[in-house]
């Protein structure tokens, strides 16, 4: 059995930066309140089912991979018609489901491609007071009042060929609202002032993404420059930084100005997509396609002086899609095709790898001394977040998870290909 100094140690040893104002009791952005998937209530539902534990259940209208996010008793997720000429809004009573706005944001005359494995309604919106800041890439960015769905401002001039379709998440940190562009024609973040909507600042990639042929093409059809990934605030030593990934480089910026700091490369992998960590100084990156890799990067250790240096690299059974989730000094994650591990924070090390079943998009939370892992099929494993294997539950509902979970409360909040869940015991 896990204690209570265990689990104490597990939330107070992540050396995090949230970008919000402390760990609400909300789920404001891409996995959760500091973007780790770490859940403050130790009260979630073991087991459900279509029968048990299912408060309700709501259709929702369109083709979106985005995750809810909550906060003040509504859950807000984006939604996109399945060709991509309409992109919109979802507001929802989270105690009884009941739709309250709905509504549609952008028209797009010509949307541009999206892979059948994504959507044209992917990344998670953001949200703290009364706005909700909304992306759906180069299509659309917008800021609405949380109350009567008013838009405050809005962007349809920020360039970027997404080429699979956009999948990077907004932050919110202090008055700045930031985005990632990583698509086969430009690749750039960009901070818009989060009350105007004007840009503040914008940082072009400066990594060489080394895709181009002896005469000036680029290979792989601009797979090699295309990213998905959120960025994550953290604190070097009472400074903050943030770190970026992009198609095969992991950056690490000043948030105020976008100033580049360092770049660490990694050419064997492209299109990162998972959010990387930052724990008791080491920045965790699983670097993405074809086969992904993770790094643990000593980047306390480095500062802003110097790019940093490796403390440990995992080539097996490493995440392409789904980001990592840590407990004290564990490390939980579950490869694409269902393999899950858990490793040693300090070595890489494992504890255990063991099939788990499914295939996996959506990232997994913690909350005590449970690890939860969501997959495509509609199943969720929950584990124990210890060295040893064990499993305490397996889940079945809906038509699977391709979106990350959100929390409200001790309830989950979950959604599906067509709908959304509340469980709660």
């Amino acid at each position: 059995m896990i204690t209570h100094a265990f689990r104490l140690a597990a939330v107070t040893g992540l050396s995090v930066l949230t970008p919000f104002a402390g760990r609400t009791a909300g789920w404001p952005g891409f996995r959760g309140p500091a973007g780790d998937g770490q859940v403050v209530s130790a009260n979630l539902p073991l087991t459900w089912s279509g029968e048990t534990n299912v408060v309700w259940k709501t259709a929702i209208h369109g083709r979106a991979w985005s995750s809810p996010v909550v906060l003040d008793g509504r859950i807000w997720l984006t939604t996109a018609s399945e060709d991509g000429a309409e992109l919109g809004i979802v507001r929802l009573a989270s105690g009884s489901g009941e739709i309250t706005l709905d509504r549609t944001l952008f028209h797009v005359e010509e949307p541009q491609f999206a892979h059948k494995f994504n959507t044209y309604g992917s990344p998670t919106p953001v949200i703290e007071g009364d706005r909700i800041f909304v992306t759906f890439g180069s299509p659309g960015t917008a800021c609405l009042d949380t109350d009567t769905g008013r838009v405050w401002w809005a962007r349809r001039d920020l360039p970027c060929n997404h080429w699979r379709g956009a999948g990077s998440s907004p932050i919110l940190w202090r008055d700045l609202f930031i985005l990632h562009f990583d698509g086969a024609d430009y690749q750039y973040v960009v901070a818009l002032d989060r009350h105007t909507g004007r840009t503040v600042w914008q940082t072009k990639r400066s990594v060489d993404f080394q895709d181009l042929d002896a005469n000036g093409r680029i290979q792989l059809e601009g797979d090699l420059r295309k990213g998905y990934s959120t960025p994550t605030i953290i604190d070097l030593a009472g400074r903050p930084a943030m770190l970026s990934l992009g198609s095969r480089a992991l950056y690490l910026y000043d948030p105020a100005s976008g100033r580049e700091f360092w770049q660490v490369t990694n050419y064997n992998c492209h299109s990162g997509t998972c959010r990387p960590l930052y724990v008791n100084g080491l920045a965790l990156v699983s670097w993405g396609f074809p086969k992904s890799e993770l790094s643990a990067l000593k980047v306390a250790g480095a500062g802003v002086s110097r790019p940093p240096e490796t403390a440990w690299h995992v080539t097996r059974n490493v995440p392409s899609k789904p980001s990592l989730v840590v407990a004290g000094n564990l490390v939980f994650m579950v490869d694409d095709g269902g393999i899950a591990s858990c490793l040693d924070l300090a070595t890489g090390e494992p504890h255990w790898r063991e099939r788990i079943g499914g295939n996996y998009s959506a990232s997994p939370i913690r909350s005590g001394d449970r690890v939860y892992f969501f997959n495509e099929e509609g199943g969720t494993v929950v584990v124990r977040a210890a060295p040893e294997f064990t499993v305490l539950a397996k889940n079945e509902l809906g038509d699977g998870f391709m979106a990350s979970p959100a929390v409200d409360g001790d309830a989950l909040i979950l959604r599906s290909r067509t709908h959304l869940y509340r469980i709660e015991e």
